[in-house]
């Protein structure tokens, strides 16, 4: 803890310092303040008016903040503090991943604090948030597995635990080795690979890669590829043509216009159960729509950002919030059923891969 505390000290002072520097010449003239916004106007929002403002439920918010009270981030910091409660500060950093299009300076007038104090808030938040990973995005339980399976079960694709796919999360240019960073749509970003379960809760997550990296080579240096066979057993994942083909991963048959009918039901019993996927990170970022496009300078920051949104989503998955289809600025991960057959970062399939896959198709047309 004491590690973690310093890294997110040393990195909280460098924002501080130049966010210091911004204030002193943005100040010059005296700029109005919502001095009301916490006591008054928050506490008059309604259910579904907190849930837009907030993107969770107030009881979920309440929650949050209790524990962020009770934690070392927030007590070894709380003479700094003084003026901004545990809940206050949580708001603020709702407020903060829940809005695109807020900047900075937006977010410190609403909640009457400095550029320098709101990022110190964020980082904070983050860090607390993101380090509750282990209690909050687990790999399922047997009950649960057998609660998952039934349901793949149900939707035509037996023996499936979960399925997987990556986003990009768009960033500002990084100052160390940039290019790097640049994904084949031509934006810097880092890649983030989720697995959800069929209720849309995450139960891994790997987020730290550049953008130009490619999903399977991605994959394979995940914690989850390592220990897929120990989580897994006799069931599998779903992936799509990104992801290698394992015996616990089960990937589309490449289409080059010869599949047999029995190849192509099953690439069609495959995409449709992807697409819990794509409501997965659809919502997650509809819900924290910073996600579109993170703002921060530090990679780890970044990082924690982003695992601190991946908590909050499972935390608030019963929420009543509305999904829309059809934001236009939600990537469509799915379905993606084809790779170019030129891809230099193809890689042969593997051979048990191969026979569970048969095997599996063999079921699937029975």
């Amino acid at each position: 803890m004491s590690d973690l505390s310093t890294e997110i000290e040393t990195s909280a002072s460098s924002l501080s310092d130049s966010a210091e520097e911004l204030e002193e010449l943005l100040e010059d003239r005296v700029r109005p303040k919502n001095e009301n916004y916490f006591n008054q106007t928050i506490p008059q929002y309604n259910a579904q008016e907190f849930l837009e403002h907030f993107r969770i439920s107030r009881h979920v918010a309440n929650s949050i903040a209790e524990e962020f009270q009770n934690s070392d981030y927030y007590k070894r910091h709380a003479g700094c503090y003084g003026k901004l409660s545990a809940l206050n500060q949580t708001y603020i950093f709702l407020w903060f991943v829940g809005h695109q299009t807020a900047s900075f300076r937006d977010v410190a007038d609403r909640f009457s604090i400095t550029i320098s104090s709101l990022f110190r808030v964020i980082q904070r938040v983050s860090y607390f948030l993101s380090n509750l990973s282990p209690q909050i995005i687990k790999w399922p339980t047997l009950e649960e597995k057998n609660e998952i399976e039934s349901h793949f079960r149900q939707n035509g694709f037996p023996g499936v635990l979960g399925v997987i796919d990556g986003t990009h999360i768009k960033i500002d240019k990084p100052s160390d080795d940039p290019d790097s960073y640049i994904n084949r749509k031509g934006f810097y970003s880092i890649q983030v690979p989720l697995l959800c379960d069929h209720q849309l809760k995450i139960r891994d997550v790997f987020i730290g890669y550049p953008g130009s990296v490619h999903d399977s080579r991605v994959f394979r240096s995940s914690p989850l590829c390592q220990s897929l066979l120990e989580k897994c057993h006799d069931l599998y994942i779903l992936g799509d043509s990104g992801y290698p083909l394992l015996p616990n991963l089960l990937t589309p048959f490449k289409d080059r216009g010869q599949l047999t009918r029995a190849q192509s039901n099953y690439n069609v019993k495959l995409s449709k159960n992807r697409y819990l996927i794509e409501h997965c990170i659809g919502l997650l970022k509809q819900k924290f729509r910073q996600l579109f496009h993170v703002k921060l300078r530090s990679i780890i920051s970044i990082a924690h950002l982003i695992r601190a949104c991946c908590i909050l989503h499972n935390m608030a998955l019963m929420d009543d919030f509305h999904y829309e289809e059809n934001d236009n600025q939600i990537e469509r991960v799915f379905p993606i059923l084809n790779m170019d057959e030129n891809d230099p970062d193809e890689e042969p399939e593997d051979r048990n891969g191969i026979h569970i896959r048969n095997r599996v198709v063999n079921i699937l047309r029975q």
